[in-house]
């Protein structure tokens, strides 16, 4: 917990043994790393384009009604244009001498010497002596009045279809990492502090889902606007077209360079985000701890130094993504001058009509404004790809090995090491040409100094690892050949860390065998001495434990999980210093459950305290992954080896009056 504590890189492992989940220093495991380079953006987001692939059908539905939305909404202005000429002719109609014709007006200017008046005239149709028609106005507004109510339509169902397929996406995403995380090995979780690996499954899918949901159909719409807008202007004008086209790459430059800037910030903000929710769940899990040791300041300072962190990258990347808007707007409006002059210009020499003026500087702010709309969500879209490329390194870590498809029956409950070779990293050798019998029905009681391979041994047999080399027999089908879950179904597991699910006590020792009886359930929990404290209980066995446990003490958890494994009636067992957490009177209780439950099965015990496997069947000493010794208790004893020395550590003084005590 100290702001000294090392990362582990994410190809090593502790030395001697996995590190305890969710209990693990500060740093990032493989795929951790995100922010350390920029952003694969071209290549991530291809990759989450091709998620949306399954939903097609109502993509192609969308951008059917995007087409017909966008090109609705664009045929507006041309139209209305045509009203602005409709009330331009019949002002300049009403101002003529009734009588006359147009040429005879055109004549007359040109008499007047005022040929600027006489190129206007030429390019009106209008009839002297007859004002505005406001019933051929009235028409034209209101068609344009039911384009935009039909483009509407259009528009805000291709929303509603677009969010669908976004959220449908979403949803197979989070299965895919769900279904993902059951197939990494332990070996990745050793490696990754709990918090990094909740932030990639919870905030980085919640950013890439409102990343898709807030950009999706804008950028739809964006590029359909800009097509349908470059289409009518160069039927208005080719010439103005290309003028309000040199905004495009003046735009493209823009992004492309304050672009680059902000990916690499919003990688590190998201990695600073990772890290920050780990440094908090294990500050929050270890609480009291730091209560205890007075390590409030560090924690306080260390939570301190990853925020100011998190606020710089976030606070860079907010700001750099943000300049591209202002630019965007200065490039739209320096385009937006441009088009009014030449087009003020045109329609004074007669070669443009007025309405088609208004008309085109109404698409030139529509052209220029998809652009900005695009620059503007660039934050959101560089923060949603780097998320979803942290996503995408869970989904690319390795998994386990292919399951097999054989099957595991354990009648007899002989377990055989066979010349096993394990290690956590390829430089270390922990576990080396390891060869034990476990005869069946024996208890195997695992001893040694912490960090000699007791807990990794029954892990092997549980199949968390696999082998370097070797094989481990049970009843002489090698577990290898097997599925990892017809291993594991067949042996029950209680742990020196008692976890526990929230929900009520009945639920968490039914965890085992759910379709358990009512009956079964506390003859379990009779067994292992649960039944004694759950009446003290407000609610009894209905009593909801939180989903840290904190409303039992330590020993009663630990009790309901052996209730729990007691209960699942196991073909083999394996308890991990399954008595740490309970009294000396309680232990004493709680051995007799245990007896009453190996008997007649093989069972394998790794314990610290040496008086709970005095009845051990046979004891194996271990060493830095070797078994330097084995036997019978009292054998032991008189051996006066590393057993000797372990017991004598801790009973020197009924060692000195009764070895054999």
């Amino acid at each position: 917990m100290s702001e000294n504590t090392k990362p582990i890189k994410a190809n090593k492992r502790p030395e001697h043994g996995p590190q305890r989940r969710g209990g693990g220093p500060m740093g990032h495991g493989p795929g951790g790393g995100s922010g350390e380079k920029a952003v694969n953006f071209k290549a991530s987001a291809r990759r989450l384009v091709r998620h949306l692939r399954p939903q097609r059908a109502s993509l192609i539905l969308a951008i059917s009604m995007g087409v017909i939305g966008v090109g609705l909404s664009v045929v507006g202005p041309r139209i209305l244009g045509h009203a602005t000429d409709l009330l331009l002719n019949g002002i300049v109609g009403a101002q003529m001498p009734e009588g006359i014709t147009k040429q005879q007006a055109v004549d007359a200017a040109v008499a007047q010497g005022n040929t600027e008046m006489a190129d206007l005239l030429r390019n009106l149709d209008f009839t002297p002596g007859v004002g505005i028609d406001f019933g051929a106005i009235g028409a034209v507004l209101l068609l344009v009045l039911a384009l935009y109510a039909v483009s509407f339509v259009f528009t805000y169902s291709q929303g509603w279809v677009l969010n669908g397929a976004v959220q449908k996406t979403v949803y197979q995403m989070r299965r895919k990492v769900s279904e993902k995380i059951d197939r990494l090995p332990l070996s990745y979780f050793d490696g990754q502090p709990r918090g990094e690996v909740l932030s990639r499954v919870t905030n980085d899918i919640d950013n890439v889902s409102q990343t898709l949901q807030q950009t999706l159909s804008q950028l739809l719409n964006a590029l359909l606007m800009v097509i349908g807008v470059l289409i009518m202007m160069v039927w208005i004008s080719p010439i103005l077209a290309l003028v309000a086209l040199v905004s495009v790459p003046i735009a493209m430059v823009v992004v492309s360079v304050i672009g680059k800037r902000s990916q690499k910030l919003f990688a590190q903000n998201w990695k600073s985000t990772g890290i920050l929710n780990a440094h908090i769940e294990e500050a929050y899990t270890g609480h009291s701890l730091v209560k205890v040791f007075g390590r409030q300041k560090e924690v306080e300072e260390e939570f301190r130094r990853r925020n100011e962190e998190l606020y710089e990258a976030g606070f860079g990347a907010q700001f750099v993504s943000g300049i591209i808007m202002p630019v965007m707007f200065f490039v739209g409006n320096l385009n937006y001058v441009v088009i009014a002059v030449i087009g003020g210009l045109w329609v004074a020499t007669g070669r443009m009509n007025i309405g088609d003026v208004q008309a085109f500087i109404q698409y030139s702010r529509q052209f220029t404004q998809p652009l900005t709309q695009v620059a503007s969500m660039a934050n959101l879209l560089q923060s949603g790809v780097a998320s979803a490329e942290r996503v995408f390194e869970l989904l690319d870590a390795d998994e386990m090995s292919d399951e097999p498809e054989g099957e595991l029956t354990i009648e007899r409950g002989e377990v055989l090491f066979e010349h096993v070779d394990f290690s956590y990293t390829p430089e270390q050798e922990l576990i080396e040409d390891l060869s034990l019998v476990a005869r069946p029905g024996q208890t195997v009681a695992i001893v040694g100094p912490t960090g000699a391979g007791k807990t990794t041994l029954v892990n092997l047999i549980m199949r968390f690892y696999d082998l370097k080399g070797g094989r481990i027999v049970i009843d002489g089908t090698d577990i290898a050949t097997v599925a990892r879950s017809e291993v594991r179904s067949n042996i029950g597991m209680v742990l020196q860390d008692a976890w526990l699910f929230g929900g009520t006590i009945r639920d968490n020792i039914a965890y085992g065998r759910p379709e358990a009886t009512e009956e079964e359930i506390q003859a379990a929990a009779r067994a292992t001495f649960v039944d004694r404290f759950v009446h003290s209980l407000p609610d009894g066995y209905d009593t909801v434990i939180d989903e840290e446990g904190s409303n039992v003490s330590a020993g009663e958890k630990q009790l309901i999980t052996i209730a729990r494994a007691f209960l699942a009636d196991p073909a083999l067992l394996i308890l991990d210093e399954a008595t740490s957490s309970v009294d000396t009177r309680t232990e004493l209780l709680v051995q007799e459950a245990m007896s009453a439950l190996r008997s007649g099965r093989t069972s394998f015990v790794i314990a610290h305290r040496l008086s709970t496997i005095r009845d051990a069947d046979l004891i194996l000493v271990m060493e830095e992954g070797r078994i330097v010794e084995q036997g019978a208790h009292h054998g032991l004893l008189d051996a006066r080896g590393e057993y000797f020395k372990l017991y004598q550590s801790q009973f020197n003084a009924a060692i000195e009056e009764d070895p054999a005590a």
